[in-house]
């Protein structure tokens, strides 16, 4: 009998008949086949482990990260094995979401990428059915599918890079990569009218984009209004065949082609002066915004081509910070009329609503901005008049003027400007700073000299008289309010602190403050750790002011809103004007939102009350999103709001969002990727990982943005038990309906609705994204941004499991009890926080 086992043994991997006498040898004997499968098991892996596919694959193919995790995700070479086709780690950092992707092997170059807004897990799968449809699904919903009409017969890989779906006729795909480009082409990938190709977003929440339009292929900055800055046409390397309008372009082994739409070659871009048969040319769209070129070789490896696109990197509006100076042989500074603030900020914040005087300051000689060469000037005139009519105009925020030609450009938006060397620009540039700034007018005057001496000695008397004044007070006060006596430690501790903070707020009195509000007489309401009161400043602005109210975690929240927010300024954060720590009192002034919060404008219960519309909705949720992203991503380090929800989203005059109250943000280093805190937030908005003892990441905040997202498509609560069952919980009723193709359910019955409007299904896709109870399945907010600019296509989303249900359901059940002792009492809502504290400095 063992010399039968051994003999099993070593022809395992044989013919099938060896099996069969196994069988039979052991018929009839348990012991015999307990024998039998010892010897099976160990090589059960061997079987069902995933073997690499080679160019092509059939339908009734499954595979997932997990399976094919010792040919690193890769389950699909091409015929040569240059190119492959898998799943890939989102970040060599970390190894816990992943993409689809179609990979250079010999240089691990990523070529194209099918769920760059949607990462899954490991135990997801690719999948082509038996039906002839492929797609990557997660939680047993799809991701991403490839679109095709008809039934697809095998899927291959190309040597050429190119992922094609081919049905029973193989002469032309049902689908391909080359058709759907990410941020990178190929040789021989055709690029057409209609395409896009995006850059991976920057730091500061910007994504570059290649297009053909209008018979030009042209780069564009995204900024609020996408800002052109590279033309086809005007590159002085174009070798031109003959005239007309782009339609579309292709790479070849050493050249960029131009066509017309008939097919014709218009002209070329020499990328490299010699090819090779073994070797793939790339352009791919970085995140500064430029065009490189690289040969992949499988042997040699990646080799960068020195024919950047743009041709000089200072041609790029994002090369440097914005208002900064590109120079192609220093580098980046800022210009000498800003002095050396902060990134080149010139404290320009919303100069249409503010009350504040402002000048324009002359810029350095040779200085001048890419978009001039893609923007039409104002109307023929002089200097003075150029700089008058952006003085007129509160939008504008610089202003460039061709002494030669007589133009004057006026921009909202800028980005890094550049210095050209003397007699190569014929610009006089300035830009538009407060009064009060360091900037120095340009007043084109032959005093100015004599004018600047005056100015000086007025100020130096002013400055020594007021210092005398302030003296004289500073005695004055010591001896009629001298310093308590009894002010706690934690108090002391924390002024002290507060002296050493570098640029922070204006620091207000007590007496100021109470002043400003008429003894606090006015409040606005109540919220985080004390009320809110309106006042007024001297200067006439009014303010918002909170006073803290129990110094015990006030204090913490003090340090954080103090600290971070006053650091930080975004056109869509509420501003902190200052703030006052003297004795035992603690109080914040913040910026006053005329419009109050959102939650007053889009839950109309009466037909008087006032309704927003549908343009202004979106502005606001996609200026929310912009909020978010900057808090998650561009702070120095990353911060978690964790309460959003509408009444923190305030309003100004122009119904312009920004996102308020920090007082529950999370602070967290970059190198961490979660935090845990104790459980915070306001019922109805929370993410499932809140109350299932999951981490809490900006993923959290994500959900919570996508509940008020819903609520702002939909004009009501999402969840109401008034309404019948199918709607009282309304992402599942969302969930249907999009499903059903019924979007106009989900709208706001108020509100007209306008089937061509291609914005309300992109916002319900977003939010429904956003609320997956699977936080890995949830986009980052700057994708949310990038979705809700149609800057990336917005995939059907997946419908989410009755977690979201349960949730709302036991919140509400509990609401009449005190704090959530019955709806989540199965869950520990005390996650404890170690080594990471509210929004403080680390």
């Amino acid at each position: 009998m063992t010399g039968w086992f051994l003999k099993i043994a070593a022809n395992w991997k044989g013919s099938p008949s060896i099996h069969m006498n196994a069988r039979r040898e052991c018929h009839g004997s348990p012991l015999c086949f307990i024998m039998l499968w010892m010897l099976v098991l160990p090589n059960l892996w061997i079987i069902c482990s995933g073997s690499i596919q080679k160019y092509v694959l059939l339908p009734g193919f499954s595979g997932s990260e997990m399976d094919y995790i010792d040919n690193n995700g890769i389950f699909l070479l091409s015929n040569g094995s240059v190119f492959g086709f898998g799943f890939a780690s989102t970040s060599a950092s970390e190894s816990t979401s992943y993409l689809l992707q179609v990979v250079h092997l010999g240089t691990n170059t990523v070529i194209w990428t099918a769920n760059a807004n949607s990462p899954v897990l490991h135990s997801d799968s690719f999948e082509f059915d038996k039906d002839g449809k492929a797609y990557l699904q997660s939680a047993g919903s799809s991701v991403w599918t490839a679109n095709i009409s008809g039934k697809a017969t095998s899927i291959q890989l190309l040597d050429s890079g190119n992922l094609v779906v081919l049905g029973e006729d193989s002469s032309s795909p049902l689908w391909q990569s080359f058709s759907y480009p990410t941020n990178t082409l190929l040789s021989g990938q055709s690029f057409n009218d209609g395409m896009t190709l995006v850059s991976h977003s920057t730091r500061q929440n910007m994504t570059h984009t290649l297009q053909i339009k209008s018979g030009d292929m042209m780069l564009y900055a995204g900024f609020q209004k996408p800002q052109p800055y590279w033309s086809a046409l005007q590159d002085n390397r174009l070798i031109v065949n003959k005239d007309g309008a782009i339609y579309s372009a292709s790479l070849n082994a050493t050249s960029w082609y131009f066509y017309d739409k008939s097919g014709s070659l218009l002209s070329q871009l020499l990328i490299a002066q010699q090819g090779d048969t073994n070797t793939t040319l790339a352009a791919v769209l970085g995140e500064d915004g430029s065009i490189a070129f690289y040969m992949l070789q499988s042997a040699n490896g990646k080799t960068n081509l020195p024919t950047p696109i743009p041709q000089d990197s200072c041609d790029t509006p994002t090369h440097c910070n914005r208002y900064s100076i590109c120079n192609s042989g220093t580098g980046c500074q800022c210009p000498s009329a800003l002095g050396s603030p902060p990134n080149c900020d010139p404290g320009l914040i919303s100069p249409c609503k503010s009350k504040e005087a402002f000048q324009l300051a002359q810029l350095d000689s040779g200085v001048g901005y890419i978009g001039t060469s893609f923007s039409s000037p104002v109307p023929k005139t002089n200097i003075t008049g150029c700089k008058n009519t952006c003085m007129g105009n509160c939008l504008c925020i610089a202003v460039f003027f061709d002494q030669k030609t007589g133009d004057c450009f006026l921009f909202d938006q800028i980005g890094s400007l550049q210095h050209k060397d003397a007699g190569k620009t014929n610009f006089s540039s300035f830009i538009k700073v407060p009064s009060s700034g360091s900037g120095q007018a340009g007043s084109g005057s032959g005093n100015g000299n004599h004018n600047i001496i005056i100015v000086v000695i007025i100020v130096g008397t002013l400055a020594v008289i007021g210092g005398l004044i302030y003296v004289g007070f500073f005695i004055y006060k010591r001896k009629r309010y001298p310093p308590s006596s009894q002010e706690g430690a934690g108090s002391s501790e924390d002024d002290g602190y507060l002296q050493t903070i570098s640029g922070a707020p204006v620091r207000f009195t007590y007496r100021e403050l109470q002043d400003a509000t008429n003894n606090f007489i006015n409040k606005l309401g109540q919220g985080g750790f004390g009320s809110v009161y309106l006042g007024a400043l001297p200067d006439g602005s009014r303010i918002a002011v909170k006073k803290l109210e129990g110094i015990g975690q006030g204090r913490k929240e003090f340090r954080s809103e103090v600290t971070i927010i006053g650091s930080i300024h975004h056109i869509h954060l509420v501003k902190l004007r200052g703030f006052c720590a003297e004795d035992s009192h603690r109080l914040l002034a913040y910026e006053y939102m005329a419009k109050g919060s959102l939650e007053r404008w889009i839950f109309c219960t009466k037909e008087d009350d006032p309704l927003l519309d549908w343009d202004t909705r979106f502005n606001i949720a996609l200026g929310a999103a912009k909020g978010l992203a900057y808090l998650h991503q561009d702070c120095e380090s990353k911060i978690i709001h964790c309460d959003i929800k509408p009444e923190n989203f305030l309003l100004d005059d122009n119904f312009v969002v920004k996102v308020s109250d920090f007082g529950l943000a999370k602070l967290m280093s970059r190198e961490q990727s979660h935090v845990f805190t104790t459980m915070r937030g306001t019922r109805g908005y929370l993410a499932p990982e809140w109350i299932t003892n999951y981490a809490i990441s900006e993923k959290s905040d994500v959900y919570s943005y996508g509940m008020v997202l819903l609520e702002i498509i939909s004009g009501r609560k999402n969840f109401d038990p008034v309404e019948g069952s199918e709607k009282a919980h309304f992402p599942s009723f969302a969930f249907k309906k999009l499903e059903e193709g019924d979007i106009r359910e989900i709208f706001d019955a108020k509100l007209k609705y306008n089937d061509k409007d291609e914005r309300l299904e992109i916002a319900i896709k977003v939010a429904l994204w956003c609320i997956q109870e699977d936080f890995y399945q949830r986009p980052s907010m700057s994708k949310v941004v990038q979705m809700l600019e149609c800057v990336c296509d917005v995939p059907q989303p997946p419908v989410s499991s009755q977690i979201g249900y349960r949730l709302y359901a036991n919140a509400f059940k509990s609401s009449s009890e005190e704090g959530m002792s019955s709806g989540m009492s199965d869950y520990n809502s005390e996650a404890l926080l170690s080594a990471v504290r509210l929004s403080g400095p680390r």
